[in-house]
């Protein structure tokens, strides 16, 4: 008999978050879902189900989150999933990007996840058990696109993070896994989903510049279905020994080969210069 898990999902209003958790209370769990606003909205959507507790929290803001994992602990008791789904995409140049803007974006996408993580921790120690999921990207493995680079360092951020994760609290009988979907259909790519670098420079309208006209296109013409990724997450949840690192999406499975091979022939060509720098024994 299936186990009955309760997980914790933020980012929950649309896209990956909205998925995971419809997918997670279709197979009998329990899902507290975060959004920023509108949560009757989000409940209503989800049929108001007994098993789904909707909390109005933003990542960035420590104070509420804390107070959201609470909440959820009161009503549910314990939290065995956590996926850290909050993020929004940033396009432009890094010349073009400010600091305020490159602020804002690593509030969300990486101390948010941390500000989320630090918080449910506690339970989970306290159990001995749990598996902490972190949405990752495409972006977070190799930088695809130009446009994309202080974007894709907050996914190289997350992948980093989630490896050392991994090594503290594997002995405690928690899993870490960072998920890297490729490109699917959850809104990424519309106005809404991401911010664009309000300087434009002249310089890159051959590479960002392109970029910028292209996004526009790619809204609903990606491969990814998102339902399907939602059914991973469930069973990647139900694994008892899963991946720290999970790339999906055929384009994403293409992408991590294609960078890996690329490395090993690097190292191969420069290898023995690069191992050429050790004290010479006596």
């Amino acid at each position: 008999m299936k186990t009955q898990k309760v997980w914790f999902i933020t980012g929950a209003s649309r896209g990956f978050g909205f998925d995971i958790a419809k997918t997670a209370l279709n197979s009998g769990d329990k899902v507290v879902a975060t959004v920023r606003k509108n949560p009757e909205q989000l409940a209503a959507t989800l049929n108001n189900n007994s098993n789904l507790l909707v909390v109005v929290l933003d990542v960035t803001k420590e104070s509420q989150v804390k107070a959201g994992v609470q909440h959820a602990i009161a009503r549910f008791g314990k939290i065995d999933i956590l996926v850290n789904n909050a993020g929004y995409g940033l396009l432009g140049a890094t010349e073009e990007i400010t600091d305020a803007e490159v602020k804002k974006q690593y509030d969300t996408n990486v101390f948010g996840l941390l500000n989320v993580t630090r918080a449910v921790l506690p339970y989970m120690r306290n159990a001995q058990a749990g598996h902490i999921i972190n949405i990752s990207s495409l972006f977070g493995y190799g930088a695809l696109a130009p446009g994309f680079g202080i974007y894709g360092s907050t996914k190289f951020a997350v992948e980093g993070i989630s490896e050392g994760l991994a090594l503290e609290v594997k002995p405690l009988g928690i899993h870490v896994t960072a998920v890297a979907p490729g490109l699917f259909s959850t809104q990424f790519a519309s106005s809404d989903s991401y911010n664009a670098s309000e300087i434009v420079l002249d310089a890159y309208q051959d590479t960002v510049g392109k970029m910028r006209v292209t996004i526009g296109h790619l809204d609903g013409n990606q491969p990814g279905d998102p339902a399907k990724l939602a059914q991973v997450i469930i069973q990647l949840a139900e694994s008892e020994n899963p991946p720290l690192h999970l790339p999906v999406g055929k384009d994403a499975v293409a992408s991590f080969r294609s960078k890996t091979e690329r490395m090993e022939k690097e190292v191969a060509e420069w290898e023995e210069i690069a191992s050429s720098t050790d004290h010479l024994k006596a």
